[in-house]
């Protein structure tokens, strides 16, 4: 390759002197993301550095997907590929240094020398399964895997790229449906179901570089991205020069359903047995599985149920419907059947509005549980079956965000961008009153700022953030007004007979709901304290503060009549409190990267804690908790169900896999804290969708169409949460509208 420029406009031209603390010595390559170079720690280890384009560093969009590849390529970081040494998501222009790996890539080997040979399939298909299973372990779908993102190292092939993406080429958002990966190794689910993509998809694009690598093009060819994508999900691969041996092999990693694919395990097994078959009679030493017991216990432990895989990736408890599909599907027939009969002209749009040809990599958790989660709870019927859905505008403009709303009396109270306060009817939608606000500033808060109806009147923190407004709710006139502290830094809690303004650094003022009158004022913790109410509004608040060493968290509970401390807790770990349910507080242990891996459950009267650890940690939970069951959603598109009973402090593995009733690929990489309610589990996709989710066993059930703005704001720091009524549920979108849908089949929205 051509030295690159390091003058000009170009991003080729950015090349910083230093990293972090790692002189950058030479670029190895350039891509829409940034620039690899080279470098040596000082130790001597040689690194290779990725540096983010400065254009992209400003973009605060683009800094959360960096993080997470980060998150990703640590949790993966190992034997199958290139370990994370360091990293820097919050410096100037982001970094991430990983063990620079000597050898070429899989493209450049077979570009240079031709096809591999049968002995060199064998090593090279054993290694990208293993490599596959370790990935999907840790929780990641690679989603790219192509012959450029594999490097033929000394000690077998390594797996690299967990999250490089090209902006400047395709204008990728991943909340807006585009598409995301190479055509030419993207599973037909990539096209046809861009949001449902799961561990099958990462087996299929492995199928393709096989081809690749033993006949020099892909079992799809063409020099047209939009035939190649047409190819992909509906003509046979084109499987000529393949060694005979491997020709079954590959055609089931090429399957056009997902089920139909084998997993890794299964592909090692595969191999293993082809390896001692070979045409030439030579025998090729490919080595077992590293799992205690052997291959044949961990196929025996692993073998998928006879019944089809439900949107868990575990079989449908015996009495159920749920038909078959790839992880994250919706489990309900009429909307597969709408969806066959407009594939076709689905995929024809999708390839001419945002057909990504670059390669563009996006990371998605999955689930690897093979346990069958409970019955599903029947289906409801009756009035809500026949709810009228409903959409309003309630704020539009350029820096149009998601309104906030809350259900309260029979009437649905909203906040939104150049809106303070508007009463919905929730038949229709239709406005009662509203309240405007000067300009279109959007909100400083998100969910905090849901209109609240306490002591007869409607709170509403005004858009600064700076002021709590009572107002009449019939008509909307204000009753009282006071002010709550510095712009964003203060929480508004409600009590029976209180508002509660809690300030970041611990003090707290209580003002009656009627009046506004200041009722007392304490301070409890300290900078970064935490507050949760009791359930109803009754009974004592709760702050949490972490101590200055992140080693401990203390709880405090303050009863909201007098401010007075009623007991004190101090727990272990960073913890953050969730919700309070059945006379206990629910909390999530964060590391210091505020990656989620235990729920903990604090009895209030004993003041015991319980500790489950996560089977794989989950980057910045929100949660919701229904009973003695916490539901997780982390920000790579991973929803799950925590069992609380039963499970003790000893924590490990074997209590976290007993706790976890079910885990879901949303493939919806940023949504709100789940709503449970009436058996479901809802929740706000950052592109305005609505999904509706079995908290039973973890089957999607159904969602929205997407609701996206026009303007260049709709990136929303938070999501206001899905609001629940009698047979309907209620939701918000970035595109400044609220829409009603009934609750009672989630497949017809």
């Amino acid at each position: 390759m051509p030295p690159l420029r390091s003058t000009g406009t170009g991003p080729e031209a950015e090349h910083p002197d230093y990293a972090g603390q790692y002189r950058l010595e030479a670029v190895l390559g350039s891509g829409g993301m940034g620039v690899v170079h080279l470098a040596t720690s000082g130790s001597g280890l040689r690194l290779a550095v990725k540096v983010v384009h400065a254009d992209f560093a400003a973009d605060p969009e683009f800094r959360a997907r960096f993080r997470q590849e980060v998150s990703a390529a640590r949790r993966v970081s190992g034997a199958f590929t290139a370990p994370v040494v360091d990293a820097d998501t919050d410096a100037e222009r982001p970094w991430m240094a990983t063990l620079f790996i000597e050898g070429p890539t899989l493209a450049e080997r077979v570009k240079r020398n031709g096809p591999l040979s049968t002995e060199e399939l064998l090593r090279l298909g054993a290694g990208l399964a293993e490599s596959l299973r370790d990935i999907h372990r840790a929780g990641v779908v690679h989603r790219d895997l192509k012959p450029s993102n594999v490097l033929l190292a000394a000690d077998g092939p390594k797996v690299i790229d967990f999250g490089i993406s090209r902006p400047t080429d395709s204008d990728l958002r991943t909340e807006t449906g585009k598409l995301i990966g190479t055509p030419p190794f993207m599973a037909p689910e990539q096209f046809q179901r861009p949001r449902e993509v799961g561990p099958a998809a990462d087996v299929f694009a492995m199928g393709s570089v096989l081809v690749h690598a033993a006949t020099g093009r892909g079992p799809f060819d063409s020099d047209s991205p939009y035939i190649v994508a047409y190819q992909v999900v509906h003509d046979e691969p084109d499987l000529t020069d393949v060694p005979e041996a491997l020709v079954p092999l590959f055609t089931r990693c090429l399957a056009k359903d997902p089920a139909d694919r084998p997993t890794p395990d299964a592909l090692m097994a595969a191999l293993r047995s082809a390896a001692y078959r070979t045409t030439d009679d030579t025998q090729v030493f490919i080595p077992a599985q590293r799992v205690p017991g052997g291959a044949e216990e961990t196929a025996a432990r692993r073998k998928p149920p006879a019944k089809a895989a439900t949107a868990t990736g575990a079989a449908p408890a015996a009495g159920t419907d749920a038909p078959t599909g790839p992880a994250g599907a919706v489990a309900a027939a009429p909307a597969r059947r709408r969806e066959s009969g407009l594939r076709r002209a689905a995929l024809t749009v999708a390839l001419a509005s945002s057909l990504v040809v670059g390669g563009v990599l996006g990371v998605r958790a999955l689930v690897d549980d093979g346990r069958p989660g409970p019955t599903p709870v029947a289906q409801r019927a009756g009035a809500s079956e026949t709810a009228r859905p409903w959409s309003v505008s309630l704020s539009a403009g350029a820096r149009s965000h998601a309104p906030a709303c809350a259900y309260a009396d029979g009437a649905l109270y909203c906040s939104a961008t150049g809106v303070k306060a508007s009463r919905l009817n929730p038949a229709d939608g239709k406005a009662d009153w509203s309240e405007k606000t000067a300009g279109d500033a959007p909100r400083s808060r998100s969910d905090d700022s849901a209109p609240v109806l306490a002591g007869g009147l409607l709170h509403v923190v005004t858009p600064g953030g700076d002021r709590l407004e009572a107002l009449d709710p019939r008509t909307g006139v204000r009753r009282w007004s006071t002010g709550i502290g510095a712009s964003g830094g203060t929480v508004v809690l409600h009590t029976a007979k209180s508002a509660l303004l809690a300030g970041p650094d611990g003090a707290v003022r209580a003002v009656d709901n009627t009046t506004g009158r200041t009722l007392w004022s304490e301070r409890h913790g300290g900078v970064g304290t935490r507050w949760v109410t009791s359930p109803g509004r009754r009974g004592p608040v709760y702050a949490t503060t972490v101590s200055d060493d992140g080693t401990s968290t203390t709880v405090v509970a303050v009863d909201p009549d007098d401010g007075e401390a009623q007991w004190e807790q101090r727990l272990s770990g960073i913890l953050g409190p969730v919700d309070t349910s059945d006379g206990a507080l629910f909390l999530l242990e964060d590391d210091t990267d505020g990656v989620t891996r235990a729920v903990v459950r604090l009895d209030t009267t004993a003041r015991t804690a319980r500790r489950v650890p996560l089977v794989a940690p989950l980057d910045q939970a929100q949660a919701a908790v229904r009973g003695n069951t916490a539901y997780l959603f982390g920000v790579n598109g991973s929803l799950i169900a925590v069992d609380m009973r039963g499970t003790g402090d000893a924590g490990g593995a074997g209590s976290a896999e007993r706790a976890q009733r079910w885990r879901l690929e949303t493939s919806v990489s940023r949504a709100s804290r789940p709503v449970t309610a009436g058996g479901r589990v809802y929740l706000s996709a950052a592109d305005g969708r609505l999904l509706a989710v079995d908290a039973a066993d973890g089957r999607l059930l159904g969602q929205t169409t997407p609701r996206m703005g026009e303007g260049p704001y709709t990136f929303a720091a938070s999501l206001p949460a899905p609001v629940t009524a009698p047979g309907k549920v209620f939701a918000t979108a970035p595109d400044g509208s609220v829409f009603a849908v009934g609750d009672g089949d989630p497949a017809r929205w």
